[in-house]
């Protein structure tokens, strides 16, 4: 079976300047969390996914590099330093992270020492509870700045997912499709497709892994301009990612709070579509459910 998406990891310098701005557009935010390897976020929580938002904590609290482990806290640090904001990793759902390594070893991924972390969760009635989590991490050599990692989670659901952080002004639902830009999409898709067990399935400029609602897509740089014009021109020596798209409840809704805010965006077949400035380097497509 494919594996779903989880969540997107959104990085960029100044972590309040990005809860200030997604509650502008309408997502409801969990309060700040603190992780052991130097980082923090906050998370905007979907129906079974969600939105993280990050940013560096602590640089002291950041461990070196060693053979073998994949330093979270250090690639976001060096992702920020080199790129400053944007759509650093996707992560996929998973019930057993070794089984994922495995996995991947197996196909020859690049791969790592499961890590496993947990920090505090402030609920909705201000209690902290402890919560878990194991990660497997793939990685591309030629695909520096687009991280896939698996995600299972170590700890009671009810204690992560709660119905005061899932409901959004902007009626968001869920996160149906991570977009990605490659100068030769085909081996970047069929990497992609190993890593979420999908086969590519070719469209216009380029390739569609996954089912429609858990959706990776990969384009050229002709056909990503061609579908979000406000991107501009991106950078695409490098595989990275550069857009994602959220259901919405209610279109209508989400408008008005685009509206009320004074949020430029575009409409598009379905939805409307936010540009990069509104979102620390990455086009947010809001979709009809």
């Amino acid at each position: 079976m494919a594996r779903r998406l989880d969540h997107i990891v959104l990085c960029a310098p100044d972590l309040e300047a990005m809860r200030q701005a997604y509650g502008r557009l309408g997502f409801t935010l969990t309060p700040r969390a603190v992780h052991p390897f130097g980082t923090r976020n906050h998370l905007a929580q979907l129906q079974d996914n969600f939105i993280e938002l990050l940013s560096i904590d602590d640089p002291a609290q950041i461990p070196p590099d060693a053979p073998g482990r994949f330093n979270f806290g250090g690639r976001a640090r060096d992702y920020i330093a080199g790129r400053r904001q944007g759509l650093m990793m996707t992560v996929l759902a998973s019930r057993d992270a070794d089984a994922d390594i495995a996995e991947f070893r197996a196909k020859a991924l690049d791969t790592y020492e499961r890590l496993d972390f947990g920090r505090d969760a402030r609920l909705p009635d201000g209690q902290t509870v402890r919560v878990g989590f194991s990660l497997a991490f793939v990685t591309r050599p030629d695909m520096p700045e687009a991280t896939f990692f698996c995600c299972q989670q170590r700890h009671p659901p009810e204690l992560f997912w709660k119905p005061d952080y899932q409901r959004h002004a902007n009626t968001a639902r869920r996160l149906v499709e991570v977009v990605m830009v490659a100068p030769d999409p085909q081996p970047v898709a069929a990497h992609v497709g190993r890593v979420l067990d999908a086969p590519p399935a070719a469209i216009d400029g380029g390739f569609a892994i996954g089912t429609a609602g858990d959706r990776v897509t990969v384009l050229a740089p002709a056909a990503l301009a061609a579908r979000y014009p406000e991107l501009g021109a991106v950078d695409a020596a490098t595989p990275r990612f550069v857009a994602y798209a959220v259901t919405v409840d209610d279109l209508a809704a989400a408008r008005r709070v685009l509206d009320d805010g004074s949020i430029p965006y575009r409409a598009a077949a379905g939805g409307v579509v936010l540009p990069p400035a509104q979102a620390f380097g990455v086009a947010i497509e809001l979709r009809a459910a």
